[in-house]
């Protein structure tokens, strides 16, 4: 769902970079994490990253790819997650010019704001419906398959407004393939949170207020290796197919108005090597570790400015000094 430049009018481009620019900026305002949350930030981050290189066939010769808005959400807060999505989509833009430079507002907005806000709210009022654990995998099921159909709505309106196509062209198609996508997205979510539910459950409690310890460079190298792990070894079985805005943009005749971006590691590759395989894997393992170093330096600052002035020492009162009366 990454739109390239091209895609997007000036007044389109600069009203989705204000919002966004506006909801990250309050996101970083908000958020709130304590130190031991900040490898988790970071290895969310490059987790996300991974996941999103690695394409899974749907029907109709179309591919998706996990956007992982929930789960960042779900094992953060919308806040920081807001923050996960951006920095991924920055490094994205910028390294591997997988979504345009001038879109790169629309795309925060669309996959980090929309996806983290609204997938976040919908998790939170299944939860208050159906309780217990199945009401939690049901909560986040539901509500990654929404988050994915509302940020291809907002995709929608962006390219409908910019006059590429019009709303009741687009919609019906971009909907319709993207719900298909988002059933990947649940139920990739939904294992995904399984697998923590058995090894590390407290991840999934910190949110509901319960307070979550977690093991600093435990949590830095498992999930680096996890991370790491899934772009070297099963990324070379990821479809090649074309993902949802591509195969709506050929359909309907718009893939033309695609701009060449120069980035350094455009397209996923390294320069200079044979193989197209380790070409991607050493790409994406690259993005993955700036991804991880950006957020968990962000994450650093998070914390210092998170800690409470009542933390601060105060002055020492001078035992001399005269008390008026």
């Amino acid at each position: 769902m990454h739109i390239p430049d091209g895609f997007l009018d000036t007044k389109t481009a600069v009203a989705a970079g204000a919002f966004s620019a506006t909801g990250v900026g309050y996101a970083l305002n908000r958020v709130r994490l304590e130190s031991h949350q900040v490898p988790l930030m970071g290895v969310a981050a490059a987790f996300v990253f991974a996941a999103q290189m690695l394409n899974f066939p749907v029907a109709g010769g179309t591919s998706g790819h996990l956007v992982g808005a929930v789960l960042a959400s779900v094992l953060l807060g919308p806040s920081a997650a807001i923050i996960v999505l951006t920095a991924v989509i920055v490094v994205q833009s910028l390294l591997f010019a997988d979504g345009g430079i001038l879109a790169l507002g629309a795309n925060v907005l669309n996959m980090g704001l929309v996806g983290c806000l609204s997938g976040y709210g919908i998790y939170r009022a299944v939860r208050f419906v159906v309780r217990g654990e199945s009401g939690r995998f049901l909560a986040i099921g539901f509500a990654s398959w929404c988050s994915t159909v509302l940020a291809s709505l907002m995709c929608s309106a962006e390219l409908s407004w910019s006059g590429v196509v019009s709303w009741n062209h687009i919609v019906p198609v971009m909907t319709n393939i993207h719900m298909v996508i988002g059933v990947g997205e649940g139920v990739i979510t939904m294992l995904i949170v399984a697998a923590i539910w058995r090894v590390r459950p407290e991840l999934l409690d910190a949110q509901e207020g319960i307070r979550a310890r977690l093991g600093y460079t435990e949590t830095i190298v498992y999930g680096l290796l996890i991370a790491l792990s899934l772009i070297l070894f099963v990324l070379p079985f990821a479809s090649k197919l074309p993902d949802g805005l591509q195969r709506v943009a050929s359909r309907l005749g718009f893939d033309t108005r695609v701009a060449a971006t120069g980035s350094p590691l455009a397209g996923y590759q390294i320069p200079g090597i044979g193989s197209l395989t380790a070409a991607t894997a050493l790409a994406g393992a690259v993005g993955a570790l700036v991804v991880f170093g950006l957020s968990f330096i962000l994450a650093r600052v998070i914390v210092r400015k998170s800690r409470p002035s009542s933390t601060r020492p105060s002055a020492t009162p001078d035992p001399h000094a005269t008390r008026l009366s």
